[in-house]
């Protein structure tokens, strides 16, 4: 695992200790070589056949007649043959693929290398493909990214401008105005990392070598920020959850013994509210209970997640299989976890000793190598994730 303080090309030469002190949602970086002879992991046309996928969530943006648009997948080849093959400033297109990390190992495997930001922050991995000219437009993100460079090159501007008015109607949030501030020209395996809210714009530029097109494909590296609207509205549901389990209880019920006269019945008087309000602010959480509401919340699937099931199999079977093979979190599982909480999809359990440190394991690395488990208990829990999709066996 990476240390605070090995530097690393991957942040050009950097520390991952100096990198979140001096630009993490500080301030851009631009990292030439970040991979070496990184081309990327697929190539458009397999891109291509994640975006006709039911499963999987993908877009086409298009640039013509002086609007932009965005159409929604699953494509088909019919949807790829109607694009223009030799894009203009007037008529260009980019496909955008998300969470390409629940589909490909080797994203999965890449995303690792960005474990100096914690799991809990980790969104997806995006890739768009772009011919010449094509992007999205002037725009901004609230969430931080690493915009690493695969096949072909990308013409980056970023802007420090207040001024972030968007174009009216259109689908995505461009920007009406754009004044560049820096530019670049990225190439296969230099990366470019952009704090939330810096106006950036990305253009797709093809290289031609020996007779053969090589067109754009960037890798997205992007991290969440629920807004605090969100974290609060989420988290006061889930404390009424625990209210109506009673994990929480306020006992008796209202009392005002020393009701006084009021001069209009249809007021709420001051007495009533003051007794509420006091009784309101007997409901209080820990760290713990924070803890646990992130652990849930954070590791919980989006909606269009979907697990595949596994084939029952005896006990004995999967403990031989464990012990020879080692298991992984399938690439759509998140697992975090807090001193002895471990949440994986939105689900909680609490393990102590030598089990919780083998979890530990698996939520860093997202895999353990073979091992043979004596804690039945832990053994059961296994096989139940494991049952549900949760996780796989490592390959040999």
């Amino acid at each position: 695992m990476t240390t605070k303080n090995q530097a690393l090309s991957l942040l050009g030469g950097l520390t991952p200790s100096q990198f979140l002190a001096e630009y993490w949602q500080k301030k851009p970086l631009l990292i030439k070589n970040a991979i070496q002879n990184f081309e990327g992991l697929l190539n458009p046309e397999e891109l291509a056949g994640l975006a006709c996928e039911d499963d999987v969530q993908s877009r086409i943006i298009e640039y013509k007649q002086d609007k932009w648009h965005a159409r929604h997948g699953p494509f088909d080849d019919e949807d790829f043959a109607k694009l223009p093959q030799k894009p203009s400033a007037a008529h260009n297109w980019t496909l955008l693929v998300q969470s390409v990390n629940h589909y490909l190992p080797e994203a999965a495997e890449l995303l690792q290398q960005f474990a100096f930001i914690p799991h809990a922050r980790l969104d997806d991995l995006m890739v768009s493909y772009a011919p010449d000219g094509g992007g999205v437009g002037p725009h901004f993100d609230s969430y931080d990214v690493f915009l690493l460079q695969g096949q072909g090159r990308r013409f980056w501007r970023i802007s420090e401008q207040t001024d972030l008015s968007l174009i009216e109607g259109a689908p995505l949030r461009i920007l009406q105005n754009f004044e560049t501030s820096q530019e670049w020209l990225l190439e296969a395996g230099d990366m470019l990392y952009l704090p939330p809210h810096l106006a950036h714009w990305g253009i797709a530029v093809s290289s031609v070598k020996d007779g053969v097109t090589t067109d754009c494909m960037t890798y997205s590296i992007g991290f969440r920020a629920p807004k605090n609207q969100e974290l609060a509205t989420e988290f006061l549901g889930f404390m009424q959850d625990r209210l109506n389990q009673d994990k929480l209880t306020l006992t008796g019920t209202y009392q005002d013994a020393d009701l006084s006269l009021q001069n209009h019945p249809a007021e709420i008087g001051s007495a009533m509210i003051a007794t509420v309000s006091a009784n309101l602010q007997k409901i209080q959480w820990s760290n713990e209970i924070v803890a646990e509401f992130l652990g849930t919340y954070l590791s919980d699937p989006k909606a269009d997640v979907v697990f595949d099931v596994n084939k029952k199999m005896a006990m004995r079977v999967f403990a031989e299989k464990l012990a020879k093979l080692g298991i992984a979190l399938d690439l759509k599982s998140l697992m975090l976890f807090f001193g002895d909480a471990f949440f994986i999809n939105g689900e909680q359990v609490k393990v102590s000793g030598d089990s919780a440190t083998l979890l530990k394991a698996l939520a860093d690395n997202r895999h353990i190598t073979a091992t043979v488990i004596q804690d039945e208990a832990l053994l059961r829990q296994l096989y139940d994730w494991y049952i549900a999709g949760y996780l796989t066996f490592n390959v040999n």
